[in-house]
């Protein structure tokens, strides 16, 4: 039996392709050696944002109730309950995965469960099962890579291993400069523990306008997390002892390191030399191997480590298949941080625009007048647009706000099509949403009486 298409791995990339190459007609067979899902819904995505909607709704109530004139909570009596968490999450999670296995046997994709070894260009191999196929498409994923200090063996958490049912020290240092690094030591600042954030680099959120990563980072330490940038990436000049980090005079109390290092690609094994460069293969603009049949997307091949953008590049791909090849631009997509508040941008940074020698206009507007924001009791937070000058045309977006993760779906579709700040001016807004004040900060662009605009 011959496949049109075999899909190592069924995380984001995986998963979207499959259905999508099913409901086309392709004869389709995803494989894959753990969960349906991947890291992205068993140990990655949804596991860390179920948590941190927890920590969210426990200060909420600790904090907020009786400003909301809610009465009776004796705030000092409650707790957060990490194995409820745990059992609340592990629920979603299996919900979830039953729902992409329905959309398997609904479209027609065959799932394997097993570990793929690639022959050639048309075979895969599976626990002794050889399976021919007219494409490939390698969605094997990433995972962090791991911290070479002995001393720390005995405490370290890997993410794959931190969302399970244990007891939660009180001094826990999380390791890493990425998003998730970030969203997890705000977590644990939310529930009330001690957190170190060590960053092996001289900036969090390194994909992030630096405005943005500047404005989390003083917020993250107003909140109580103490940071230590430009630490060695293995901690060499870190000893374990005695309950804590030391280094010299420096002591930094912990009894949980969570791992939250950069990623690498997981490559298949093959019998065949795909190339790769830095532990992620190397693609062409339409996600193709050095073997024409052959393709990788999502975080194996390293152009981006969000779920969303790996289910566009598998898209993209079965497009390529079918005959209709475009290019797609990942500055185009947003990149979410799910922090408090939420992070969101698209498009290019302040840094990016001035290395083009555009000339550009930062108009930025506060939450904090905002009036839904107000009534939520949410308005910390800002909205960020650079717009080209000479033609008005949106450059990139930037929100700080509780819900920046949706909004900024409304600044993905103008600038799909190259809307300029005219045509988003007039786009009429409901009053009071937070999405109002998105927009007008907008109206400083006008100096002229040739634009009436409604925004109520």
């Amino acid at each position: 039996m011959q496949y049109d298409i075999v899909i190592i791995g069924s995380g984001p990339a995986g998963y979207v392709t499959a259905i999508r190459a099913g409901q086309l007609g392709l004869k389709t067979a995803i494989i894959e050696k753990d969960k349906i899902g991947g890291m992205c819904l068993n140990w990655g995505c949804i596991p860390s944002k179920s948590i941190i909607e927890s920590a969210k709704f426990f200060q909420k109530i600790k904090k907020d109730a009786s400003g909301f004139g809610i009465t009776g909570i004796d705030t000092k009596a409650i707790g957060f309950d990490w194995k409820q968490t745990i059992k609340r999450t592990d629920g979603i999670v299996r919900k979830l995965g039953a729902g992409i296995n329905f959309l398997f046997k609904k479209n027609g994709v065959e799932f394997i469960s097993g570990t793929a070894k690639i022959i050639s260009e048309h075979s895969v191999l599976v626990d002794n099962r050889l399976i021919e196929t007219k494409n490939i498409i390698i969605a094997s994923g990433s995972r962090q890579e791991k911290v070479n200090n002995p001393t720390l063996e005995d405490i370290t958490v890997n993410i794959w291993d931190l969302f399970k049912d244990r007891d939660l020290p009180e001094n826990i240092v999380v390791f890493g400069q990425n998003t998730v690094a970030v969203e997890l030591a705000q977590f644990f600042n939310l529930i009330e523990k001690k957190v170190t954030l060590l960053v092996p680099d001289s900036k969090i959120m390194p994909l992030a306008d630096t405005y943005v990563s500047d404005y989390m980072k003083n917020l993250l330490q107003k909140s109580g997390i103490k940071i230590i940038f430009d630490v060695d990436t293995d901690l060499k000049q870190y000893e374990y002892s005695n309950g804590a980090l030391v280094s010299g005079e420096i002591h930094i109390p912990c009894n949980l390191f969570v791992n939250s290092k950069m990623r690498k690609g997981i490559l298949p094994e093959s019998e065949i030399a795909l190339k790769s460069e830095n532990g992620f293969l190397i693609t062409d603009e339409y996600f193709t191997t050095n073997f024409p049949s052959i393709f990788a997307i999502g975080d194996v091949n390293g152009k981006s480590f969000y779920a969303h953008i790996a289910s566009a590049q598998g898209l993209n791909v079965i497009n390529h298949i079918k005959g209709i090849s475009e290019i797609i631009d990942i500055k185009k997509f947003p990149m979410n941080m799910y922090t408090v508040p939420e992070v969101a941008q698209i498009g290019l940074t302040e840094a990016e625009i001035k290395e083009n020698g555009t000339e550009y206009k930062v108009s930025e507007f506060s939450l904090f007048s905002n009036g839904k924001a107000i009534i939520e009791g949410e308005n910390l937070g800002f909205v960020r647009m650079l717009s080209d000058k000479k033609y008005g045309e949106v450059l990139g977006v930037q929100i700080v706000a509780p819900n920046a993760t949706d909004m900024i779906a409304e600044a993905a579709a103008f600038m799909q099509v190259e809307s300029t700040i005219y045509d988003v001016a007039k786009t009429v807004h409901a009053h009071p949403t937070i999405s109002l004040k998105f927009f007008c900060h907008l109206f400083s662009f006008f100096n002229t009486n040739n634009y009436y605009i409604l925004y109520r």
